[in-house]
């Protein structure tokens, strides 16, 4: 007599076979029943209690009794920007001064005394010029502005139509400013980017 069972990945059966033999047959599919499928995979044996993920002690975890605060996280400390300290490291009154950058603000108007007269340093002041400066978050900001604008210029130039002069004149004098600012923007975000440092 010889039973044969298949069973599936749950240990349920699902395809029996059983006859009496009285001569040996070779093990075969072909001998057997044409519906007989053999598994070539073994069965694992099921997970025991004893092995089973909840029930596994780790050292690095703590428990908090019901109702007691849990962990407290410790104020991550940064270290501040000491900004004249990297105007020095970078040497940028060095390169102000080769690149003719006061001569040429002298040229335009912008001298030492009209800053004075037009209160320029205090009105730094007030606007937090130098807190943005060593803020960390300035440099992204102003590079999330420079890509704002520089994606303004060309979609307004897309998107105005070309109908009238006036059109054509506030296409020219808006990308000239996006693409003006833009740069700008990113190249002051570069520069506080190094500063902070």
């Amino acid at each position: 007599m010889e039973a044969t069972a298949v069973y599936s990945s749950k240990g349920n059966p699902f395809l029996c076979s059983s006859r009496i033999t009285t001569k040996p047959k070779p093990q075969n599919s072909a001998t057997l029943s044409p519906f007989l499928i053999q598994s070539m995979a073994t069965q694992k044996p099921l997970p025991s209690v004893a092995k089973t993920v909840g029930s596994r002690k780790s050292s690095n975890s703590t428990v908090f009794p019901l109702g007691e605060p849990g962990p407290r996280n410790s104020p991550v400390v940064t270290q501040p920007v000491k900004l004249l300290t990297n105007v020095e490291k970078l040497k940028l009154l060095t390169r102000a001064e080769k690149a003719g950058l006061l001569s040429a603000a002298e040229k335009f108007g912008l001298s030492l005394s009209s800053i004075e007269k037009l209160g320029l340093l205090s009105k730094a002041e007030e606007f937090g010029v130098l807190s943005a400066a060593t803020d960390p978050g300035t440099p992204g900001a102003l590079l999330t502005l420079s890509l704002g604008l520089l994606l303004l210029g060309p979609s307004c130039v897309y998107l105005v139509p070309e109908d009238n002069l006036w059109e054509v004149v506030l296409q020219v004098v808006v990308a000239l400013v996006c693409v003006a600012g833009g740069s700008a923007a990113f190249a002051a975000s570069n520069l506080v980017s190094n500063l902070q440092k």
